[in-house]
């Protein structure tokens, strides 16, 4: 029943910006630690960012330090990554995952709950 869709994958050009968002369904999403990672054929899956409950605390592998911004809209069951500055190497498909009680957050095995993933593709 709990569904997280990502949306706003696409294909830029380097040095341009996207924004994707996830829409949860199916929890109470204000409750729930967001966290993004991301994919690129033939490697593991790594954490991107991740966004806490409450006062909102963010966290960015130092690979998107700035450049990408985590935010949430509770009212909209949605949190989004901004990504600008974006980079060939930033290419892969992109996961939005949920968890009530993160330890480590930048653990894949933190969160219970994932979407379907969108595809970015930065080119050159």
């Amino acid at each position: 029943q709990v569904q997280l869709v990502e949306s706003g994958g696409g294909l830029v050009q380097a040095g341009g910006s996207l924004r994707l968002s996830c829409v949860a369904a199916g929890l109470s999403f204000s409750n729930y630690v967001m966290g993004w990672f991301r994919q690129a054929p033939g490697k593991e899956r790594e954490f991107v960012a991740a966004i806490s409950r409450g006062r909102l605390n963010t966290d960015y592998a130092d690979s998107v330090e700035g450049r990408f911004t985590i935010s949430r809209n509770n009212a909209k069951n949605t949190v989004y990554l901004q990504m600008n500055s974006l980079k060939p190497e930033d290419t892969a498909v992109y996961y939005c995952a949920a968890d009530r009680s993160v330890v480590v957050y930048f653990a894949t095995q933190s969160y219970d709950y994932w979407g379907q993933g969108t595809q970015v593709t930065v080119s050159s």
